[in-house]
């Protein structure tokens, strides 16, 4: 009897370990930061600060997303961007998110362009309407000009390819990248927002220094020392699901995203908040 008591609590005692991982690895939300140089980019953008944040997907951290907005108020960023999915198409609730927009736009200017989850909803022309309502700049292949007051940059977003075929969504970015370069000064230092990692080589041929991306949820579940297992657009094992990477004339930063999707839980790949602070050479 004795044995089998201790067994039980065994057991018991391995569940509730297992549920307190499950719990933290959705929930226990970290930042990430990068420092990134560049040649051309103006002293007056030194020190420039970045926070980034993708694919929310209607979740929340404590009531109101309180403690998303307290992480961010405390990085005192110059600028926030969305590199899409704030909502969940399969369960669709834009309520959470749009409270969390009203919080964020009182601690910086922010900006979206958007993932394949707004777009594959059908109702975006509503959300992105509450979004302008309540100050947001949605950037729909188009760019504005961060000024600092002494000298400006390009900040471009696009939308999602989301409706087309994958053997089409090269091109369609390509077109929707040169929208938004339109009126652009090529001397000017530039960053995109769009919503997927994978497609590199297309960021690469427009020679864009900066780009936000997401999409991936960091391969949701991570194997420690070997890193993501599976993300959209990549398959198994893929490259771009987290972290900064060289482009030709700069860097992609990836999110591994706050929310989930289809897979309702994160392995070895919490939830993540990203800070990049712009460094003049």
């Amino acid at each position: 009897m004795k044995i089998k008591i201790k067994s039980r609590w065994k057991v018991l005692c391995i569940i509730c370990v297992l549920l307190t991982f499950f719990y933290c690895e959705n929930n226990w939300l970290g930042i990430s930061n990068y420092d990134l140089y560049y040649d051309n980019l103006s002293k007056s953008f030194d020190n420039y600060s970045i926070i980034h944040i993708s694919d929310l997907h209607s979740k929340v951290f404590g009531e109101k997303n309180k403690i998303l907005i307290e992480k961010i108020k405390k990085e005192k960023p110059n600028i926030i961007v969305i590199t899409g999915d704030i909502i969940d198409r399969r369960r669709y609730n834009d309520k959470p998110s749009i409270e969390f927009l009203k919080e964020a736009v009182k601690i910086a200017p922010v900006y979206f362009s958007t993932g394949n989850h707004e777009i594959w909803s059908g109702k975006f022309n509503e959300l992105e309407s509450n979004m302008k309502n309540i100050g947001v700049k949605v950037l729909r292949n188009e760019n504005v000009k961060i000024d600092n007051g002494k000298e400006y940059i390009y900040l471009l977003g696009i939308d999602d390819p989301g409706v087309v075929h994958a053997d089409e969504e090269d091109e369609v970015l390509k077109e929707n990248i040169r929208k938004a370069k339109n009126g652009v000064d090529k001397k000017n230092f530039t960053i995109l927002l769009s919503h997927r990692p994978e497609r590199i080589n297309v960021y690469n041929d427009e020679n864009i220094n900066l780009v936000f991306s997401g999409h991936a949820h960091g391969g949701q579940v991570r194997i420690p020392l070997i890193g993501a297992i599976i993300a959209p657009g990549q398959g198994l094992f893929p490259k771009y699901t987290s972290g900064a990477h060289k482009l030709k004339k700069g860097f992609i930063v990836i999110s591994r995203g706050l929310g989930n999707s289809s897979i309702p839980q994160r392995i070895f790949n919490r939830p993540e908040l990203v800070k990049v602070v712009l460094k003049a050479h």
